[in-house]
């Protein structure tokens, strides 16, 4: 019976029922003593001594049960997110169960309302995590080429630096057992984890305690107080030792051979930054699904990290072969390998940043060509003069000829109606959507247009286009073909015509107050607009 138990419910458990098993031996002892008691005439003296020791046993019992009642807790912790009973031992569970080869996990019915009170924990479903081992198996999906490849031995060591605040135990154990299962022990020197001030118990003393178990170094870092990404990774990449520094979130899980090619990169060139292709693993289920290795790195106007196509020009480069890495402009940030030197070359990160986000493009940036700041920047022009980076329209031109940020533009800022003095505006509305019309307020966001010497009317990467008499007028993908696409502009009657459809674009109708709309040209107020310059000075 002790061995079932220790099998299915944990050390704590598994301790309170042999204790209990021992306990209910207790009772029988206590009644021989009642019927001895009987007898107290003859034998007082005996019956002293045997009444001691059933109160004794009583103190035993009612001390067990206080004590042992805290196995109660247990299902509450979990609910937490905290790692039930004593700290586990780091053992290899088989690959079977919940989530295996990374499937989805499917909640019960009568679990789902427990789940959702879980969810709001960590922003995914922490039940499902919960169910899935540490160690679970995944699908290998990289293309064939990818399996056959054969990488030199002596690829410099990684130190792979983890940051996480108040994570789950579930995710970011898994993270730091997917990358000990899945990369050769000779080039891993060490995972550091950075604790940026977390507040939850299991991820101070328990935390430590499990992870000096595991086969491969694992140093946890604490930072003082809140720090913040950057900061709390330069913490890690400071005390690590590895010649790269891989950088990891702390809910991700790394899969088979996703180590060698990014090492083997840094040492073809050491200052290559490179970044593996990130999957996805669902919120809700913990689904593993495959990302595209067709996409890369970019930006918009609004320095929003985003998702392309890779072009054609790369393609090309690459003449086919998708498993030569690609070219990107700009990284998502929150995994990728660097050379440790090269990384104290181009000035690490920049300390100054408080607030998640950003760090990726400016760093991106760096890499490329040169630095943008804010406040107290004279470190950071020091760098630069130190680098000789390139202006940022080289950048645009060399490294990102892609982008869809329009370098050549006769105007760029609001575009506002005379009679009515209201300002387009995107609405922070979606591709295929209207483009709106609002009262102008002057802070730029979804009121900044550009004006495109391609004669293009674009907010960030949509265009204005009317495809048929009367309109609508919509957001859609700039195509570069002109056509539905194509906007004239007089300065004299600040007039903006559609060549394709021969009518201009007018004020909103009684109809729907806050959309723009397209009629044959008449040359009143209602269909003059003001385009006006807010581009800043060059500061690159």
């Amino acid at each position: 019976m002790v061995e079932s138990s220790s099998q299915t419910s944990g050390s704590r458990f598994w301790y309170a029922k042999s204790l209990c098993f021992i306990r209910v031996s207790g009772p029988p002892c206590f009644t021989i003593v009642l019927s001895e008691f009987g007898c107290a005439m003859k034998k007082f003296a005996y019956c002293k001594v045997v009444l001691a020791t059933s109160l004794v046993w009583v103190l035993l019992d009612m001390f067990l049960l206080l004590y042992f009642s805290e196995c109660n807790k247990c299902d509450e912790k979990k609910e937490r997110g905290l790692p039930a009973g004593d700290v586990p031992e780091p053992i290899q569970k088989p690959h079977e169960g919940p989530g295996e080869m990374g499937k989805p996990v499917v909640i019960p019915k009568e679990e789902q309302e427990k789940m959702k009170e879980m969810f709001k924990i960590n922003q995914f479903n922490l039940m499902a995590s919960e169910m899935i081992a540490l160690n679970r198996s995944l699908p290998d999906v990289r293309l064939e080429g990818c399996k056959t490849k054969v990488y030199a031995d002596n690829l410099p060591t990684t130190s792979v630096v983890i940051v996480f605040h108040n994570e789950a135990w579930s995710t970011l154990l898994r993270t730091v057992h997917s990358v000990i299962n899945r990369s050769p022990r000779h080039m891993l020197e060490e995972i550091v984890l950075v604790d940026d001030a977390s507040e939850r118990d299991f991820l101070k003393r328990p935390l430590e305690s499990y992870v000096k178990k595991l086969k491969v170094p694992v140093h946890v870092i604490r930072m003082e107080q809140r720090s913040g990404l950057i900061r709390a990774r330069l913490k890690g990449a400071a005390a690590s030792k590895g010649q790269v520094i891989t950088f990891l979130d702390a809910h991700c899980e790394c899969t088979v051979g996703w180590l060698e090619p990014l090492l083997a990169r840094i040492k073809a060139d050491r200052r290559t930054v490179v970044c593996p292709i990130i999957d996805v693993i669902s919120d809700d289920t913990f689904e593993y699904m495959a990302g595209s290795d067709m996409t890369y790195g970019g930006f918009n106007w609004k320095l929003n990290f985003r998702w392309y196509p890779v072009p054609q020009r790369e393609m090309d480069r690459r003449k086919g072969d998708r498993t030569l890495p690609v070219r990107t402009p700009t990284m998502a940030g929150g995994l990728f390998s660097i050379d440790r030197d090269y990384f104290q070359e181009i000035g690490t990160y920049d300390a100054g940043m408080d607030i998640w986000g950003g760090e990726n493009l400016e760093i991106s940036f760096r890499v490329g060509v040169t630095k943008v700041d804010y406040g107290d920047i004279s470190s950071r022009l020091g760098l630069r003069r130190k680098l000789q980076c390139k202006p940022f329209s080289w950048y645009l031109e060399n490294v990102y000829p892609d982008s869809q940020i329009p370098r050549h533009y006769f105007s760029l800022g609001e575009i506002r109606n005379v009679e009515t003095n209201q300002c387009l505006d995107n609405m922070a509305r979606k591709e295929n959507e209207k483009v709106g019309i609002f009262n102008c307020h002057g802070m730029g966001g979804n009121q900044v247009f550009s004006y495109t010497a391609n004669k293009e009317i674009r907010t960030d990467d949509l265009c204005l286009d009317v495809s048929k008499l009367n309109g609508p007028v919509t957001m859609l993908k700039c195509h570069h073909l002109k056509g539905n696409q194509l906007w004239e502009y007089d300065p004299v009657k600040l007039t903006l015509l559609h060549v394709n459809s021969n009518q201009c674009l007018d004020k909103a109708t009684e109809e729907d107050s806050q959309v723009p709309s397209i009629r044959d040209c008449t040359g009143s107020r209602s269909q003059q607009w003001l385009l006006r310059n807010v581009t800043l000075p060059e500061i690159f």
